[in-house]
This record gives structure tokens, sequence and C-alpha cells, in this order.
């Protein structure tokens, strides 16, 4: 999947962006819609990815783990800092190459060690950073949505208590999820990254602190 034309981050825009989302946190009970926003629904079970499945069998090690309470992350400025850095730090290692082009094959999950890679990639490239940083597994989890075109695409949610936070070879910024105009279809459950879960509809889930 190509990249969209990047715009230029600044520290500025990730304060901003954490003082946008505890001011949203701090709207009164009857501010429900945009209370709402910060969270996408869940729902019930869905059946993973193909290229997850197989992913997991190439790199069982990968994919163990045992079940989890869910965790989310306490976002303030520094942390939001380290997820920008992050965010672009691959975005710019990593050149857009679909898996028909690399491997020969219409799909296919792995790290993009060549410096090419199809968005799962960098998906996968992001969150091994981010757990080799000490950011928890279970705030982590790889979902996958309909872009602006209603193309297949696969992005990184982050989970914290100011909302959840989007990673995305298509977009420089780190966007809050409900920003970024795409339909979330389905992703990881933060108890079971091997459980995946629908996406869309009027549950809310609430915030549940990392220890």
């Amino acid at each position: 999947m190509q990249k969209r034309p990047r715009q230029k981050i600044t520290w500025l825009f990730a304060a901003a962006l954490v003082a946008a989302a505890a001011a949203s946190s701090l709207a009164p009970a009857g501010a429900g819609p945009r209370e709402r926003l910060l969270y996408v629904a869940v729902g019930e079970t869905a059946r993973p990815p193909i290229g997850w499945v197989q992913f997991c069998a190439e790199r069982p090690a990968e994919c163990r783990a045992e079940r989890s309470a869910p965790r989310d992350v306490q976002i303030n400025k520094a942390v939001m800092q380290e997820l920008v850095r992050v965010n672009r730090y691959v975005n710019e290692k990593i050149k857009p190459l679909t898996d028909l082009e690399q491997y020969g094959v219409i799909e296919k999950w792995t790290y993009p060690d060549s410096g090419y890679g199809d968005c799962e990639d960098y998906v996968l490239l992001k969150r091994k950073m981010l757990i080799g940083l000490g950011w928890p597994r279970e705030a982590l989890l790889i979902t996958v949505v309909r872009d602006k075109k209603g193309d297949g695409h696969s992005v990184l949610t982050v989970r914290t208590d100011k909302g959840e936070f989007i990673l995305d070879n298509q977009v420089e910024e780190v966007l809050p999820w409900a920003d970024t105009g795409y339909r979330f279809v389905k992703r990881q459950s933060q108890a079971d990254p091997n459980i995946w879960i629908a996406l869309g509809d009027q549950r809310p889930t609430p915030f549940v602190a990392a220890r």
C-alpha cells in the first residue's frame, strides 16, 4: 500500500494532541457521544486475519502469550513523544512495497527486514519496537480497517487513558482513532493477541490502568 504525502511532525503537535485528548476525557457525563469517540466500540469474537495465522505458524514464539488482564497506557507528553518518534522512524525507514511485488503472494505478514513492506509489516515492527521499549503488549493492538478508499488496511491501535491512538504508515501524525476517517473492522483482544474481536457496535470499553 502506498504512503500518502507526509507532513512534518513537531513536539508541539504531540503536546497539543495530549492536551486535546485530556480535554475530551474531562467532558461532563452528559457529553455521551463525544466521550464514546475516545474508544472504538467492540463486538463479538471475529476470525483472525489469515496473515496473522500464517505469521504465527512461521514464528510461534512471537505469538505465544497467556491470557492477561487488559492494560492501557497512561499518556503524558513524554509518552506521546515516544509514540510519535517510533511511528515516524518506521515510516521513514521502511519503503512501501506490496506482498505480491516482494514475495509473489497476495498476503504475507512479516517483519520488514528487507527495508520494504506492506502496511501489516509496518504495524508488526512498530508493535515490536514499542514492546521492546517497555510498552504493555495488551495496549498495542493490530487492527484491520477500511481506509478512505474502502480498501483493506492495517494500523496499530494504542489504548491509553485518554483514548485510542492510531499508528499508520499512510499518515505521519499519530491520530485519535475517530479522526482517521477509517472504518474499523476488527482487532486483537487486549486479553489475548491470538483472539480477534469485531469493532463497531455500541458497547463501551472501560479504561484499565497499566501496572
